[in-house]
């Protein structure tokens, strides 16, 4: 359960009647938009309440009655789902300006300027998304922003979404921590382990990411890993 200092109240009008519950203001708009999280980590408590302020509970009754079921659990999804989240003018700024700087490092890894065939920094992509007016929207996941966020920005610089594919091979005393590296970067297509236990697999990645690939992986290797950048057709 989350703490009560947290928390702020989502409400809902059904039926003629008022229920509110304490939630996680920022978790409770990803469950709006659509995203599954465990309850422990999003309400203050399973109570139900006709007015949160004043501690007035709801019967088990007039919920039975308005919402067909007994089962809190249920209750409180739809009272999120459905109802508003009651966030204070300073906590819907923060939470955007954490959205807007989120879609802005997403762009900056995924995409690279086709002119120079480098990655913009993160701080660029910000500033052109200013210059574009772009509207981030609080209710919507940041995924689900990228492509209308980067549609709109084109207009103010050059850039584009590319993605790569680099052959790696791995020396066997790195192999372990080596797999579950790369499989953080990107979509591993193939992968084997050779005879003398090194590790090797063709990924993809966004190109905006292939410094930060090289550096991690060389880091790790102590340089000496092999990667190969294949060519559209190999």
């Amino acid at each position: 359960m989350i703490s009560l200092e947290k928390a702020v109240i989502a409400r809902l009008t059904k039926a003629g009647e008022r229920f509110e519950i304490l939630v996680d203001p920022e978790k409770a708009l990803e469950v709006k938009s659509g995203k599954e999280i465990p309850l422990d980590e999003l309400i203050a408590s399973e109570e139900i309440y006709e007015d949160a302020k004043k501690g007035l509970r709801c019967s088990s009754e007039k919920i039975n009655k308005v919402f067909g079921t007994s089962n809190v659990k249920e209750v409180i999804k739809k009272i999120i789902r459905e109802g508003e989240i009651q966030i204070t003018t300073e906590q819907r700024r923060r939470m955007l300006e954490e959205k807007r700087r989120a879609i802005a490092t997403i762009i900056s890894k995924r995409g690279i300027n086709p002119q120079t065939g480098l990655p913009h920094p993160p701080e660029r992509i910000l500033r052109a998304m200013e210059e574009a007016k772009v509207r981030i929207e609080l209710g919507k996941r940041v995924e689900e922003q990228v492509e209308s966020v980067l549609k709109a920005i084109q207009t103010v610089i050059p850039i584009k979404f590319e993605r790569i594919k680099l052959a790696v091979k791995i020396p066997a005393a790195f192999s372990g921590k080596g797999c579950n590296l790369v499989r953080n970067f990107g979509s591993v297509l193939k992968e084997e382990w050779s005879s003398d236990g090194s590790y090797l697999c063709l990924i993809e990645i966004p190109s905006g990411i292939q410094q930060d690939v090289y550096d991690r992986l060389n880091s790790l290797t102590h340089g000496q890993v092999e990667i190969k950048i294949l060519k559209k057709g190999d």
